[in-house]
């Protein structure tokens, strides 16, 4: 069924956007003037959905709604615990709430720097998982962005309750067929051409900017990285490099819902301007596994352009035909054929962190 309401997390608040005659119309904000770096939508048809709020000098909250985003009410946030004197890495304390997702009765909270919490309450209480947090890997992990590392993607597998795979920016892409108790490094075939040489295959370093999967086909991954895009039909076993003709850079990948050689995806200038290949905005799009890219441009600005696509801002819905694609100028544009031409929904939103249909 083709959605009708969506979400955008932005610098200055939540947006929820209802489908019009025209297009998408903004229906409602909720904290206003706050940053809002993740939403959750509505799950499995209830109202209950959460919004992490990254407050600066105030903190990161969670918020909980039960009425589908009417009414909040804060609830508790991810805590690291007490960090052992003379302990390495990054010190234990959320930075911020990158990523979350629920399914089969739990929700997940990808972080900075790089903690994955589990809720079993509808997201009134954490858990840190420490099989992970305890993992010597751990240490090797870097920022990509920001000072820390973090979790930015959450793949639970639609079917095998214990299956999970985790992206971070920078430590590769983690799977667990244990409901999390146990982890295994997954990223052979990635190639991280900013580490030395010798060291460009290590998987613990890989920067993949986000993994999405075919919710039918949930062995066939896709990855926006760094370094370009890669695609796995093993579920992450092993990755292939595919080449667009373009650029291979950008943040953003959205996996098609029933067609495992389809996605989508975002592409910038790598990697210090991080704007529009000619100031020309296009979305990238394989139908055929990634051996070939048509470069899809009607509809979205064609110059003067310098929007940026980040990880969170591109999305599609069930239907694999709806899509919503946010800047971080605070550009909003909807396409409801597959990419192959897009609406201007709003031009005048705050910097876009993610949208997500629900």
């Amino acid at each position: 069924m083709t959605a009708t309401r969506a979400w955008a997390a932005t610098r200055k608040g939540l947006f929820e956007l209802q489908r019009s005659s025209r297009s998408w119309d903004v229906a409602r904000v909720s904290f206003l003037a706050e940053p809002v770096s993740m939403v959750l939508p509505p799950i499995g048809g209830s109202g209950r959905m959460l919004a992490a709020l990254n407050l600066g000098h105030f903190g990161v909250k969670v918020h909980a709604s039960d009425d589908a985003g009417v009414t909040w009410r804060e609830v508790d946030t991810p805590t690291y615990p007490p960090q052992p004197e003379g302990a390495e890495g990054p010190a234990w304390k959320l930075v911020q709430i990158w990523s979350m997702e629920a399914i089969h009765g739990a929700i997940w909270a990808g972080t900075l720097p790089g903690g994955l919490f589990k809720s079993s309450d509808g997201g009134e209480h954490w858990q840190l998982v420490d099989s992970l947090w305890s993992r010597p890997e751990r240490l090797g992990w870097f920022g990509g962005g920001y000072d820390v590392p973090g979790i930015h993607s959450i793949l639970p597998h639609p079917t095998r309750p214990g299956e999970l795979l985790l992206g971070i920016s920078c430590g590769g892409v983690w799977g667990s067929r244990e409901g999390g108790m146990q982890w295994e490094l997954q990223a052979k075939g990635m190639r991280a051409d900013f580490m030395p040489p010798d060291q460009a295959g290590d998987e613990n370093t890989q920067d993949p900017h986000l993994i999405a999967s075919c919710a039918a086909v949930p062995t066939a991954v896709w990855c926006q990285h760094h370094n370009g895009i890669f695609r796995s039909t093993d579920g992450s076993q092993r990755w292939q490099e595919l080449k667009p003709p373009i650029t291979g850079f950008g943040f953003a990948v959205a996996a098609h819902p029933r067609e495992p050689g389809t996605a989508w995806f975002a592409p910038a200038v790598k990697d210090e301007k991080r704007v529009p290949v000619d100031g020309a905005l296009f979305v990238h799009r394989t139908r055929d596994g990634g051996q070939t890219f048509e470069a899809l441009r009607t509809g979205l600005p064609q110059k003067d352009c310098y929007d940026l696509v980040y990880r969170h801002g591109l999305v599609v819905d069930d239907t694999g035909r709806s899509l919503l694609m946010g800047s971080t100028t605070g550009n909003l544009w909807a396409s409801d054929d597959a990419g192959e031409s897009w609406v201007e929904v709003s031009g005048h939103l705050p910097p876009i962190h993610a949208v997500r249909f629900g």
